[in-house]
């Protein structure tokens, strides 16, 4: 019944020369009517899939761009750098050690090895072959050493691919992590540090890490990075911009000269729109030190209060850690460090005052970065057990995101896809959200509004072509 009516209302809105505004209406009406069809009682995932393909969806706010890289990319930048892969550690090599080591395309060209490469050095077949395997987390944050000797010799090239994957995918703006900032390490700062921190001890080191002409060379030399790489990305249907990222298992004083680095990175560039801080926060230094980097951020929003902030925060599910470390990661990412956005936000439930941190996220429209088919391999958290469902009550706003796309093997389609299969939601919801990838991105508001404005016309025309194919199959 619903496609007669469809077809009904296209038919009658071009006889009867109505305004495109009216045109628009009824697209969007049955677009709507479509979506419904398509979610239903049990979701009907292979057209989920190609309507999330077609639909824009403005952005995605939490792309780590190494894990976005697919194994089969670094592969070719293997070979490209004169490296070859151990065919027994499945590591990269600068030289070929004693034993067997082997070509990228060698790899790619020998079935059994490439699928274990990808075993190693992504998600891929996780739960369905029988070799002996770390834990889920391990598995997945340990990828990053598998192909981290080319993860950033190759950015231009990298990022030319994630932009044409992005605009296969209708997807207009990357908002990508993208590379550690320089650091310096100081061991009379550890040992310091080891007591905790306070605004005197950060400021002598600031003073210090300033006369460093190293470390300058390193901030330069970062810049210089991002704006050779990035060159000739921008364009009318793509924007790119950058987070620097502290990683936060690394000892106090690499984790505030990076901070530092970082936040001055984000004062000297527009490009770089904000600063972050990675790594898996379950391990003993990340727990341990938590609260004396949220402090370290404070101390460095305050000198710096243009720069944004969008920090991993509550990555962590319990028996993780010790129920009292779910108490307060969210809450401290806020109101100390002051943070903009949060990523993950997964431990919500856990934290202490749960509703009164979520009223203070919809009141100051802080925005969870939801990242479904990480958090579910990594911590097991999905379907009613996210509390995607607890932001969604409670009025949070939150955007729909990747995480590190090459390491899950999805794409950002793909997360609308479980969003929409998993949740009950509508077309006004997903449309919604499209728009707040960009809304609570952080570009500056003249790329905010300009992809605003081209959205809205993207939206007109996959409206228009959902209508049109509703009323073709009414006939």
């Amino acid at each position: 019944m619903h496609k007669k009516i469809a077809s009904l209302l296209v038919t009658a809105a071009l006889s009867a020369g109505l305004p495109q505004a009216a045109h628009a209406a009824s697209n969007e009406t049955i677009t709507k009517r479509y979506f419904a069809a398509l979610v239903g009682s049990e979701p009907r995932l292979a057209e989920l899939t190609m309507f999330f393909t077609l639909m824009p969806k403005g952005g995605d706010l939490h792309h780590h761009y190494s894990g976005a890289i697919y194994a089969e990319q670094f592969l070719e930048w293997v070979d490209k750098q004169n490296y070859c892969v151990d065919s027994t550690a499945l590591t990269i090599q600068a030289m070929p050690p004693a034993g067997a080591c082997v070509s990228g395309a060698s790899v790619m060209n020998n079935n059994a090895l490439l699928a274990q490469v990808l075993q190693r050095w992504s998600d891929k077949d996780f739960y369905n072959h029988g070799a002996l395997q770390s834990p889920p987390d391990r598995q997945f944050f340990d990828t990053f050493g598998y192909f981290g000797p080319v993860a950033s010799t190759n950015t231009a090239d990298g990022l030319q691919r994630l932009k044409q994957r992005a605009i296969q995918e209708n997807v207009s703006y990357l908002e990508t992590i993208f590379e550690l900032a320089p650091m310096v390490l100081n061991a009379d700062f550890d040992k310091q540090a080891a007591s905790g921190v306070n605004d005197a001890m950060l400021t002598a080191f600031s003073e210090q890490l300033d006369k460093n002409q190293d470390f300058k060379k390193g901030i330069d030399a970062y810049l210089a990075n991002v704006n050779t790489s990035g060159a000739g990305i921008d364009d009318d249907k793509f924007t790119l911009r950058y987070q620097s990222f502290v990683l936060r298992f690394l000892s106090p004083s690499q984790v505030f000269s990076t901070m530092l680095a970082s936040f001055k990175l984000a004062s000297m560039d527009s490009k770089i729109v904000g600063v972050n801080i990675v790594g898996q926060e379950s391990v003993n230094v990340s727990m341990r030190d938590y609260a004396m980097h949220m402090q370290m951020f404070k101390y460095l929003k305050a000198r710096y209060p243009k720069v944004k902030l969008a920090l991993h925060a509550g990555e962590l599910a319990l028996g993780l850690v010790p129920p009292e470390g779910l108490s307060f990661h969210i809450r401290d990412a806020i109101d100390v460090a002051g943070a903009q956005r949060i990523g993950h936000g997964i431990d919500i439930a856990h934290e202490t005052n749960p509703i009164g941190i979520m009223k203070k996220m919809r009141e100051q429209n802080i925005a969870v970065e939801v990242n479904l088919s990480s958090n579910d391999f990594i911590l097991g958290i999905k379907d009613q057990a996210h509390p995607v469902t607890l932001y969604r009550k409670y009025g949070v706003p939150f955007v729909i995101s990747t995480d590190d796309a090459g390491v899950s093997r999805n794409n950002l389609s793909g997360e609308y896809v479980l969003f929409a299969s998993r949740y009950k939601t509508n077309y006004a919801e997903v449309k919604k959200l499209s728009y707040d990838s960009l809304r609570y991105s952080f570009l500056a508001q003249d790329d905010k509004d300009r992809l605003i404005k081209a959205l809205d016309g993207k939206f007109a025309r996959f409206e228009a072509d959902i209508a049109a194919g509703e009323a073709r199959k009414g006939k």
